[in-house]
């Protein structure tokens, strides 16, 4: 399988998401079209161990001058220090406005590497190359870049778009499956919120035994990519529709926060956070079966033992997301399987409860 999604946006010009098992020559194609004798590559350093050596002669073919630097493992790499170093890096040895900074890794490094690209000269062209299943079908699509502070996740930042993305699922075959599980949230998240199917479709990979297996993921990759491209070209800056992609995220920035960046990745804080989104549905009237995401539990084997049991604290955290309005908590909820809208939160009590009912769900 071999296929191309076109992305149109109202900010800058179209670019291209290609999905396969195999985009050597795509991506040769797409480094050679750049006039600079040079490139720089933001690449995780586990990505540069195993893969670097296939991506290096693409590169060579193009360029005569390749820079590299390797970002250390982890949420903590996603920081002002190491923003400044790459930055610091990228001035030193040359760049120009039509130097290609290519970001090779998950969803660490394409959004460090995004930012960087969109803040040196006040831009320069950027590549993705997601590394891991949770940056092919979420964070390498949209254009969002930026890194964690302190008070928060994803508090400094910038919308920039790529001018390409290539997912290829080769690159899947050494992923630790954790990593697996931590792209399963993203997916299963586009189940809940547009394609109820696909929670049936990763259920059929699972009882195939499959689940680490690249190419049989390629169709839910492709599926995923596609809506989320949906939704982001009708809502590019986040003013409206694209808040949908939040399912769950709300609560589980809290977690990731309290775990310190570093207790729970991403994807195990979504996870999480989708049953707090899912009770509080429910507590508006919906009815949505927590089963839905209950029958994947024993892959997680998540336990929030780092997280507060003080609900009121945690409520006063999710005041500082990026969504928050007038001191206002903005939800993604459903009214049904597939039919997301954005909740303004009015009664902090229902909240709490939530939060109590994820802490419940994965406690020892």
């Amino acid at each position: 399988m071999s296929e191309s999604i076109q992305v149109q946006t109202s900010t800058q010009d179209n670019y291209s998401i290609h999905i396969s098992d195999n985009l050597s020559n795509e991506f040769a194609k797409c480094m050679q079209q750049y006039s600079s004798d040079k490139v720089f590559v933001i690449i995780d350093e586990l990505v540069f161990e195993y893969h670097y050596s296939k991506l290096k002669p693409l590169l060579e073919a193009a360029f005569s001058h390749i820079h590299v630097y390797k970002v250390p493992r982890g949420e903590s790499s996603k920081s002002t220090a190491v923003y400044n170093e790459i930055v610091n890096f990228v001035l030193e040895q040359g760049v120009e406005r039509t130097t290609p900074l290519v970001a090779a890794g998950g969803g660490v490094t394409g959004d460090l590497a995004g930012f960087v690209a969109a803040t040196v000269m006040r831009g320069i062209p950027l590549i993705h190359l997601p590394t891991t299943l949770l940056a092919m079908v979420d964070s390498s699509i949209g254009g969002k870049t930026g890194i964690n502070h302190t008070t928060g996740k994803n508090l400094i930042g910038s919308f920039y778009q790529p001018d390409a993305v290539f997912a290829d699922v080769r690159f899947l075959e050494t992923l630790e499956r954790k990593e697996w599980v931590n792209g399963l949230s993203e997916v299963l998240k586009y189940g809940m919120i547009d394609s109820p199917e696909i929670i049936t479709e990763v259920g059929t990979i699972l009882e195939n035994g499959a689940f680490e297996e690249g190419n049989k993921w390629l169709p839910l990759i492709y599926k995923s990519a596609q809506i989320k491209v949906d939704i982001v070209k009708q809502d590019v800056l986040e003013a409206g529709s694209r808040a949908y992609l939040n399912f769950g995220h709300t609560f589980a920035h809290v977690i990731e926060l309290e775990g310190g960046y570093q207790t729970y990745s991403h994807g195990e804080a979504v996870f999480a956070g989708m049953f707090g989104a899912i009770h509080s549905s429910n507590t508006l009237g919906a009815n949505i079966d927590p089963a839905n995401l209950k029958q994947f539990l024993s892959l997680y084997n998540l336990q929030l033992n780092s997280v507060s049991s003080d609900t009121k604290k945690l409520v006063q955290l999710m005041r500082r997301d990026k969504k928050v309005k007038d001191q206002q908590i903005k939800l993604v909820l459903l009214r049904e399987m597939g039919t997301p809208f954005v909740y303004g939160v009015e009664n902090p009590e229902m909240v709490e409860a939530s939060w109590n009912y994820i802490l419940n769900s994965f406690s020892s």
